[in-house]
Parts: C-alpha cells; structure tokens; sequence
C-alpha cells in the first residue's frame, strides 16, 4: 500500500480536519513510500519504535505522538533517540489524538461504551467545544457487578470514589486525562463517570456531588482505539498490522 494512500484513508476516516486539536493529526514524520506492515501504539516512546524496528514496520500509528502545540522539545536525549530511530529506519509516524477519542465505532470512549455493554449511547463531554466522549445506560446494574466490569476490561485495578447509587443507570466515559470533565457528568446526571487520570479534588466533588468516579488510567482507557484501528486497516487493505502493548501504570 502506498504510504499517502494509507494518509488519505485515515484522515478521511476519521475526520480529521473536524478537530480544535493540541497537535497535527495524520503524518507526523515521513518514511518509506511503501507501507506492508502497521505497527500501533498508544505512544510514541523509544521503546515501542524499537519494538516496531524488530517488527519490520513501514509504519507506526500511535495515539499519541511526538509533536504538540504546547511543547517545543530540543533534538536531544529521549526526543532526539525517537526522531533517530524514525529517520535511519524509514519509518512513517502517524499520529491521531481526539479524531481517534471521538471516532463513533472505532473511538477509545464508543469502544469502552460498547465493551461495557451500555445501551442508547451518544455523545457527550465537551472538549474545546468539541464532542469526544460518550454516554450511555446500563439498563440497570449493581454498582460492584459494573466495578468489576470496568476492571476486566480495563486489565487493572481501578481507582473508585464510590460516592454515587448503589444501581448504577446512566454512565459517562471520557478517556485519558479528562477527570474535569466529571462536571459535565454531574450537569448530565450521570451516575458514574469513567476517565483515566485523577485529581485530588475529584474526591471530594465525588462526594458531594453523589457520583461515582472511576480512574481507570490513561494508557488503559486509549488502547482501544488503535487496536481497532489496526484491526480496520487489515481488514480493509489486506497489511499486515500488530498492536504493541508497552504497559504503563499511569
């Protein structure tokens, strides 16, 4: 396949030019025209693009990428070993960041909506006046049933303040570093809202607010959507492709 044809796809895909983003979605770093082999990560890290090398990849699609709004890295250390290893190798590096929260089949938040088995689902949480999450219902399930469910799915621990009804109706997901947003959830009337990170003050407005959060990582909660993006690329196009799990507690 060659390389600006996969570009095409993916940005037409999933809609990139539709996003307020903090970075460029799509190409970040250019390499070999022709793509056989799809590696996908949730981050681009010096471990994942090794990882990559010994898979022969002619591409990398990751969540998050090496290139931000906000950040202006120097070409040393880490940074300048990642770049490296991109260039000498030929490697492309794509990168999709809200396009890929906000997907509605593919997206990290419709994925976990469908793997939690919510019903009526549709969009919600507001990021720069954009949608990129989800809500749902559940039809009605003890909250400790719906707790161990996030857990299996998630593959870890999550962190819970069980402040919200002991039948748990309606749910709230943004992933990754979205803990602010469990406002939204509380102006919606959800009974639990599901992100990745947490903050110190979550706790309390939990509490008083009457409402279930749950902080099941940020890594954990945004595999989802590159796996299923990997897994559309090989059904569509016949490459091969490959998600690399490089675990990370956060």
């Amino acid at each position: 396949m060659h390389r600006d044809n996969l570009i095409s796809f993916l940005d037409d895909y999933l809609r990139v030019d539709d996003f307020n983003d903090d970075c460029p979605n799509g190409l970040q770093v250019e390499g070999k025209s022709t793509i056989n082999t799809v590696i996908t990560g949730v981050s681009a890290s010096v471990r994942l693009f090794e990882e990559a090398i010994k898979q022969r990849a002619d591409a990398i699609i990751v969540h998050h990428g090496i290139i931000w709004n906000f950040a202006r890295p120097l070409y040393r250390g880490g940074y300048k070993e990642r770049v490296r290893l991109l260039l000498e190798h030929q490697i492309n590096l794509l990168a999709y960041h809200l396009p890929l929260d906000a997907h509605e089949k593919i997206g990290n938040n419709a994925r976990l909506g469908s793997l939690l088995d919510l019903q009526n689902i549709s969009t919600f949480g507001q990021y720069k006046g954009q949608l990129v999450g989800v809500k749902g219902e559940t039809g009605g399930i003890d909250k400790k049933r719906f707790f161990t469910r996030i857990r299996d799915i998630v593959k870890r621990e999550p962190l819970i303040f069980d402040y919200g009804p002991d039948m748990i109706n309606t749910v709230g997901i943004v992933s990754g570093g979205a803990q602010k947003d469990i406002s939204q959830a509380v102006s919606a009337g959800l009974d639990l809202f599901l992100t990745g990170e947490v903050s110190e003050h979550n706790l309390w407005y939990a509490q008083e607010e009457g409402i279930h959060f749950v902080s099941a990582g940020h890594y954990a909660t945004e595999k989802f959507g590159v796996i299923a993006l990997g897994e559309l690329l090989e059904k569509e196009f016949k490459i091969n492709t490959a998600f690399i799990d490089v675990f990370n507690p956060v």
